[in-house]
């Protein structure tokens, strides 16, 4: 192998324990590192027909960003190379192969001796739990997680698992402050560029920054020191409303909340995928609350071919649910009222059982143009979209200060073309839908 490690990588080349976690700053190393050492271990290993797999958050950044590696390390222990499906076979037999997250059942099927999780943090908590877990049961193989941290998700609670069991997990932490990977000037440089948050998150390794480019991570974060993210205990005398974010194919997410006045008490928060109508429904009646309205996306009304009826259609043949059309504002609009909704010193959220949901909602951002080196108006559609569209629905919904918000910052002047006889025909303001009956509004539908 034509490979000379970093000193600081030697203790990951060395360890035996089982799973790893490597959380490492910016052009640290660390792909490199991760590559090279799923090549030795395949290079070496005694078992028959072994088979490794490196996986980055899409299949086109595995390509662009581990591929030439693989093939520059391999290039005097391979037999053959697979460039169509990324795949390296060495010279004892042994597989390399080079996946996506965007496309994780493309693993389904195979077995894997070892595997190695780039920026998990980008991936949906499933990849590894569903798919990459079970692959490496058989054959009690062995996984690797590399990444520069992005907020408190997936990769920082494997992290918390990786420090509290040493014994079962290989853990290191390489900060650039502490590394001395890369020049002090161009730290010092980049610190000058970068805002705290930016430099604390790629140089210095921290969970705790908020994200770039995030829509909500700095108010969330006020409202954790404000002690409004915290145990939110359910009344019993209070209607639960809720707001999902539905689909077939794709996840949907759900917010659950109870209203007293002006006070929002966010009591729980959580997601499923590939679920039915029906499989929600039986979801929230399991739960002892007594239900308010079910809020709905607008475009919940369109019918569909195979049944010939809506979703809203379906929804209001359930005994005691009350389903009911967030009005069709522009996605800026519902994050406005979003943030209005968060900054509000009357919004509460619990702190267990919205856990995941408040984690989304702090990683999601907007979407990032390399080539012009700016941000684009539109959000990034991730992982985190799900319960953050959910979210915006909740808060067009359910304060009225952030109504009239919304109302305050959209102009008259782009409401020309509302018709009150077709109160969802066009552009609309808040305050006007919500004058409106709520029969009215059912009877339009």
């Amino acid at each position: 192998m034509q490979y000379q490690p970093r000193d600081q990588f030697i203790p990951f080349h060395s360890r035996d324990q089982r799973w790893s976690v490597l959380v490492c700053h910016r052009r640290a190393g660390k792909t490199v590192a991760a590559i090279n050492d799923v090549i030795g271990r395949a290079l070496h290993t005694k078992k028959a027909n072994a088979q490794y797999a490196y996986m980055a958050p899409y299949f086109s950044q595995a390509k662009r960003v581990a591929f030439d590696y693989l093939l520059r390390y391999t290039q005097d222990i391979r037999t053959s190379v697979n460039i169509a499906e990324l795949t390296v076979t060495l010279v004892n037999g042994a597989k390399i192969f080079l996946f996506g997250a965007d496309n994780p059942d493309s693993l389904r099927g195979i077995y894997l001796d070892g595997a190695i999780l780039d920026e998990p943090a980008a991936m949906h908590a499933r990849v590894f739990t569903e798919v990459v877990r079970p692959l490496l049961a058989d054959r009690q193989g062995w996984c690797v997680f590399i990444g520069t941290p992005a907020g408190k998700n997936e990769f920082w609670r494997i992290r918390e698992e990786a420090r509290a069991n040493p014994e079962r997990w290989f853990y290191m932490e390489l900060k650039a402050s502490t590394s001395h990977l890369l020049p002090e000037e161009e730290l010092t440089d980049a610190a000058r560029i970068m805002s705290d948050d930016e430099y604390a998150q790629e140089f210095e390794c921290s969970f705790e920054a908020a994200i770039r480019g995030s829509y909500y991570g700095k108010v969330l974060n006020e409202a954790a020191q404000d002690g409004r993210i915290t145990e939110v205990a359910h009344d019993p005398t209070l209607p639960v409303h809720v707001s999902l974010d539905l689909g077939y194919t794709d996840s949907t997410a759900v917010w659950m909340w109870q209203a007293l006045g002006t006070e929002l008490r966010y009591i729980r928060a959580f997601e499923r995928a590939g679920l039915a109508i029906a499989d929600y429904v039986d979801i929230l009646s399991h739960y002892p609350y007594t239900y308010g309205d079910i809020w709905l996306p607008h475009d919940a009304r369109a019918k569909s071919l195979q049944t010939g009826r809506s979703l809203l259609e379906i929804m209001r043949t359930y005994h005691g649910i009350k389903p009911r059309l967030v009005p069709d504002m522009s996605v800026q609009q519902g994050i406005q009222a979003a943030r209005f909704v968060i900054t509000s010193k009357a919004s509460f959220f619990d702190a267990q059982h919205c856990a995941d949901g408040l984690e989304m909602l702090r990683q999601y951002q907007r979407e990032y143009d390399e080539r012009r080196a700016a941000f684009k108006e539109n959000p990034k559609h991730d992982k985190s979209s799900h319960y953050a569209d959910s979210f915006r629905y909740s808060a067009l919904v359910a304060h009225r200060g952030a109504r009239d918000f919304i109302n305050r910052i959209t102009p008259r002047d782009r409401t020309d073309d509302y018709d009150p006889a077709k109160p969802f025909g066009g552009k609309v303001r808040l305050n006007d839908l919500w004058e409106q009956a709520a029969q009215q509004h059912e009877a339009t539908w």
